[in-house]
């Protein structure tokens, strides 16, 4: 059994059901021990943002490390009847044995990229299709709404206050892991704290103060309660006539008798951007500057863009359902394609899938991904993907191409060229120990920097160009041309 998110549970028979199908099949055909390689890879952007951000790699890590067919797992086969009693042995006896490279955590990644690539026999490489996509999808959905999130707030603390909206247990405390990646400096999910270290936080209901006798009595028990870190939620009644006049009284008469500052005050409602000026001014007037304003309410980036747009005086923003849902765009599209099979000497045979839809033709063959840096600004220049085994000299100038429009040319110079993927598992042997999420968390903040601002902005950003090589992208229309009729 594994252990995962606080849940015992056994993930292997988290696949789709033609996964197991095509396993079968393979092995009846004689396939099974056919080599092949899969990429994960995404066509667009989500919000048609410039950029998105990769996540939940620790997790589909953590599933491979983990991949056995338990006895039940084996008597559901059976009792579906329509399996090869082989198969179902060869499962009994698996053991995972592919090749995985992935992105890092925290790394902005680009449409067509092959930000997974997976080389082994082809049961066992088909059959993690569903989770590699579930656990990447997933969170590096919600890491690239979160990270817009706290670039709109324009350095301002941004919690995650989504919990009782997720799409269910896995949802909620994955989904503030791939906050806290995307920049959120907490979350409200206790779960998350105690698995994965991300800090807890919150303040009080208005369940709190409706249960009191009145607003200033539920006041005075919570800052009694809890002095050091005393925020109170001001909207229950009204903010302007009852709740920021009772707070400053609780922090006069409560707080500062036994030496404590008032740590906050939140609103949850109304014209925030109203009531956040008109209560800065209270506060203030009252001697309480250094008390923080803390907006929430159904926030997402373009709603606290506008907020600070229009002179909101908040400090902090507590993001619930439109982050954790990614709700402007609740889905990732990454898929995984078949590109490359080994024949008996070990060479790679390319593959592709050609469709009327340009975006979906694939790209074929095992390949590597690299970032180019310009060396004195430090930005980023552009992605390109290359055969496997192509090395980019960056002692020497390099002309990038647009793939699609081949007349678009640039020669870069003065630039480093860098391998974006690392190699996760050799033969089914885990080459990685999991990182700190602090680690990641600072990784992403450093390398969004190197993104130039125009390929950050929320509306028709510049596209950012993952180009191909000349070898790779003469190998794809190779295929392209064999395949037309």
């Amino acid at each position: 059994m594994n252990e995962q998110n606080g849940f015992k549970t056994n993930l292997t028979m988290l696949t789709d059901f033609y996964e197991i199908t095509m396993a079968n099949g393979y092995f009846t055909n004689g396939y099974q021990d056919t080599v092949v390689y899969f990429d994960m890879f995404f066509r667009r952007v989500p919000n048609d943002g410039g950029y998105a951000i990769m996540a939940g790699v620790q997790q589909a890590v953590e599933y491979l490390e983990n991949l056995k067919f338990t006895e039940e797992d084996i008597q559901y086969l059976r009792d579906c009847k329509i399996f090869n009693e082989d198969f179902i042995r060869y499962l009994q006896n698996f053991r995972f044995a592919c090749d995985v490279w992935a992105v890092p955590e925290g790394t902005p990644i680009f449409p067509t990229e092959p930000i997974v690539t997976v080389r082994g026999p082809v049961i066992q490489a088909q059959f993690i299709e569903t989770m590699i996509l579930l656990c990447i999808n997933h969170q590096s959905l919600i890491a690239t709404k979160a990270n817009r999130i706290v670039r709109a707030a324009q350095g301002r603390a941004v919690m995650e206050f989504g919990s009782r909206r997720a799409q269910g247990p896995d949802g909620a405390v994955l989904g503030a892991r791939a906050a806290y990646i995307g920049g959120c400096c907490g979350t409200a999910c206790t779960l998350c704290e105690r698995d994965y270290g991300v800090k807890a936080l919150g303040t009080m209901a208005h369940s709190w103060v409706q249960l009191f006798d009145s607003e200033l009595e539920a006041f005075r028990a919570y800052a009694r309660e809890y002095p050091s870190q005393c925020t109170l939620l001001v909207d229950t009644y009204n903010v302007l006539k009852s709740g920021i006049p009772n707070a400053i009284r609780v922090f006069n008469e409560e707080l500062l008798p036994l030496g404590f500052r008032p740590a906050g005050i939140r609103i949850d409602s109304g014209d925030i951007t109203y009531l956040s000026r008109k209560a800065r001014k209270m506060l203030d007037a009252a001697g309480f500057e250094d008390c923080k304003i803390c907006a929430s309410n159904s926030l997402d980036e373009y709603i606290i863009r506008d907020m600070l747009m229009q002179g909101a005086c908040v400090d902090s923003f507590g993001v619930g359902e439109r982050l954790i849902t990614a709700a402007s765009e609740p889905v990732f599209g990454g898929v995984y394609k078949l590109s490359g099979v080994e024949d008996a000497r070990g060479n790679v045979i390319p593959k592709i899938k050609i469709s009327e839809n340009v975006a979906k033709i694939t790209i074929p063959c095992f390949k590597n991904l690299w970032r180019l840096f310009d060396r004195e600004s430090g930005k980023a220049i552009a992605d390109l993907i290359t055969l496997h085994g192509e090395v980019i000299d960056d002692t020497k100038p390099y002309e990038l191409f647009d793939p699609e429009h081949i007349w678009k040319r640039k020669i870069v110079k003065n630039f480093r060229a860098v391998e974006l993927r690392q190699k996760l598992f050799e033969n089914g042997k885990s080459l990685t120990k999991p990182r700190d999420l602090n680690e990641i968390k600072e990784y992403c903040l450093q390398q969004v920097d190197t993104l130039w601002d125009e390929v950050k902005r929320f509306e028709n950003p510049h596209q950012y160009y993952v180009d191909l090589s000349q070898k790779l992208w003469d190998e794809k229309n190779r295929l392209i041309s064999e395949h037309s009729f």
